[in-house]
């Protein structure tokens, strides 16, 4: 059934026209991770590729590296920043460690991917701790952890998986502690500030290292390689459009792991935006800055993007669902077989749905909507069926006794008496829908989770409700309309009858 609904969805956004940037190669565009240094390195790019003429589009805070791995292969985005030690450790495992260059680009080469040099600067993994709880336990060198199993370590959920991550490192070092936990990121060094975890996991370049003073603990047995920070890229891009390999080939060793680290703080302790420092960075220092979007310009477009993604998946749910409930309510033994398929596709978690649509739809708004739509079917199909099963039996023997045709007593007779409950079902899909869109930005389809992403990244509330209040007030502003429209198509008997 998933694999199905999947394949309706596909023919059903295939014939709905271009969403933004994801119809293939209609523009270029580089890709950024959902961590500061990603996003600034990439608006970087975008910004000096507009020095080359070329339009760059900037697909922010796309996931980890697994999900923009993928959508460079699939050729949904053309670039995006990287490093070395994650290429040979979690992308291209079997390489050496200490893979140099030319081995990665031969390794890269059949996959129709290039590498470009070092941006200039290295961005290494390490454990950290506060510089009290180093200090009293004497903790200088990840061997030491050793002898304190009782320490508690938050690590991002993404290291906790990674070849070169928490797996290896455990073995390497020997260590077993008693409690080991996943945690996004920019939250770890929260914990550790409130004395939630006592060790994180942690990039060199991190701002936080010296505002939350922490101690960042040597690696005696050199377990992690080097990460030299470069573009991996797609070599057909670079062939079609010669000006990103020139923006590229500006930024070659250009960025010190000084100047990152200072990046990284002027948007995570400064709050200022990312464009904003990129700008400033390629204008040699100066104090030049690029006029963001106001925020009613900023909370205009989310809600385009997020109405985009609500409006179509409800659309194909619509579409799909009714006739399945209609088909469930006139014969049971379907009914009770698509009922139960419904139900197993909501119990899938929404982050998995999303990684699954993936290698259907590639990244952006397409996989969202398809997720969307799968989730919707419940409500619509369920509710369709309970309202055509609930309409009394005298009723329909009477439409019966008519002589009417079966689809002429559907429309007629028995829709309009079970449309509360059916608009009920859409209604509470399209709240669902409203607040689960919030996810797709997760995999570049833009809408109000993007700015909430953004705003837990960064610890700004304001940005977090940037997307959350507009996200709660679209809620109850499509319950509003379906309430309304419920009261609109149902029979005015009836509605006196229940009003009553």
């Amino acid at each position: 059934m998933m694999k199905c609904a999947a394949s309706f969805a596909c023919l059903a956004l295939a014939g709905a026209g271009p969403l933004r940037a994801d119809s293939p190669q209609t523009s270029v565009s580089v890709g950024s991770k959902n961590f500061t240094e990603s996003v600034v390195l990439a608006e970087i790019l975008r910004l000096d590729a507009q020095q080359h003429g070329l339009s760059l589009q900037h697909r922010r805070a796309m996931g980890g590296s697994a999900i923009l791995w993928q959508a460079l292969r699939q050729g949904s985005i053309d670039v995006y920043p990287e490093y070395t030690g994650t290429l040979t450790q979690e992308l291209l495992r079997g390489l050496p460690s200490a893979a140099s260059h030319e081995q990665l680009s031969d390794a890269l080469q059949p996959l129709g991917l290039g590498i470009s040099a070092s941006i200039g600067f290295e961005d290494r993994y390490a454990l950290g701790v506060s510089e009290q709880l180093g200090e009293r336990l004497q903790l200088r060198s990840l061997s030491d952890l050793r002898a304190h199993p009782e320490l508690r370590l938050a690590l991002s959920n993404e290291f906790m998986n990674r070849a070169d991550g928490w797996p290896g490192l455990s073995r390497a070092y020997d260590l077993n502690p008693s409690s080991v936990r996943g945690v996004e990121h920019s939250l770890a060094y929260r914990a550790l500030a409130q004395n939630a975890a006592d060790v994180i996991d942690l990039y060199t370049t991190d701002a936080e290292i010296q505002s939350y003073h922490i101690r960042v603990l040597s690696d005696d047995r050199h377990y992690f390689p080097g990460y030299q920070a470069i573009w991996v890229y797609r070599l057909d891009s670079v062939q079609r459009v010669a000006a990103l390999m020139q923006a590229m080939s500006d930024l070659s060793g250009r960025i010190s792991e000084s100047q990152m680290q200072q990046m990284n703080a002027q948007v995570q302790q400064q709050r200022r935006d990312e464009t904003s420092v990129a700008t400033e960075f390629l204008s040699a220092g100066t104090a030049q800055r690029t006029a963001s979007a106001s925020i009613w310009q900023r909370i205009r477009q989310r809600t385009i993007e997020h109405l985009e993604l609500v409006g179509l998946s409800l659309a194909l749910a619509m579409m799909f669902g009714l006739p399945l409930g209609v088909a469930a309510a006139k014969l049971p033994r379907l009914g009770k077989l698509v009922l139960a398929l419904t139900v197993v596709l909501q119990t899938v978690p929404s982050l998995a749905m999303l990684v699954f649509m993936i290698p259907l739809f590639g990244i952006g708004a397409r996989p969202a909507i398809a997720t969307l739509f799968l989730y919707s079917l419940l409500p619509i199909v369920r509710n369709t069926l309970t309202g055509l099963n609930s309409i009394p039996a005298r009723l329909q023997e009477s439409a019966a006794s008519l002589g009417l045709p079966w689809h002429v007593r559907l429309l007629r007779v028995e829709a309009p008496l079970a449309a509360r409950t059916i608009i009920a079902g859409i209604s509470t899909a399209a709240v669902i829908n409203v607040g689960t869109a919030t996810l797709g930005a997760l995999i570049g389809a833009g809408g109000y989770g993007e700015p909430i992403l953004t705003g837990i990244r960064l610890n700004n509330l304001p940005l977090i409700l940037e997307g959350a209040v507009p996200a709660a007030m679209l809620a109850l502003l499509v319950m509003a309309l379906f309430q309304l429209l419920e009261r609109a198509l149902t029979p005015r008997g009836l509605r006196l009858s229940f009003d009553a």
